[in-house]
C-alpha cells in the first residue's frame, strides 16, 4: 500500500476567541510532534502550515487553502468553485502577504473559505511525500 502526502494543502486558518488560550494548547499539542511555533504577534500565531489568530466574533468557519501550480489553476479553481454553488469572496488576483502570492476565495455552500494559492515561480523538492506500508 501506498499514500502520498503534501500535495493538497496549503494551509489552514482557524479562528480563535483567545489567542493566548490557543497558543499555550497549540505550543504544547505541537510539541509532541516536534513542530515549535514559526511566528507570533499579539492576535496571531503560526507553525507550519497552520495559522492562527482572533476573530472578534468566532464562528465555526475554517479557512482551508488549496496548493495550485500556477495562476491558472486559480483561476479554474475560482470558475468551478462558482459554477459549482460556492460563494465568491475574493476574485483570483495577487495579494499583500508576500511578492508572487496569487489566490482566489469562495465560501463553500457551509459558508467555510475556500483558497487556491500559487505561491509564484518555486520548486519542490518532491512531488509529494511517499509514505508505504
Amino acid at each position: 500500500m501506498e499514500f502520498h502526502r503534501g500535495r493538497l494543502f496549503d494551509h489552514v486558518h482557524l479562528l480563535v476567541r483567545d489567542v493566548e488560550a490557543s497558543k499555550r494548547f497549540y505550543r504544547s499539542v505541537l510539541a509532541v510532534f516536534g513542530i515549535p511555533l514559526g511566528g507570533e504577534g499579539a492576535d496571531w500565531f503560526w507553525a507550519d502550515e497552520l495559522y492562527i489568530s482572533r476573530a472578534d466574533a468566532p464562528t465555526q468557519r475554517v479557512h482551508l487553502a488549496f496548493q495550485a501550480p500556477d495562476r491558472e489553476t486559480v483561476h479554474r479553481f475560482h470558475a468551478a468553485a462558482l459554477a459549482a454553488g460556492g460563494r465568491d469572496n475574493g476574485g483570483p488576483g495577487e495579494r499583500h502577504y508576500h511578492p508572487g502570492y496569487f489566490a482566489a476565495f469562495v465560501l463553500d455552500p457551509d459558508g467555510n473559505n475556500i483558497e487556491a494559492v500559487h505561491h509564484g515561480p518555486s520548486k519542490r523538492s518532491a512531488g509529494s511525500v511517499v509514505i508505504t506500508a
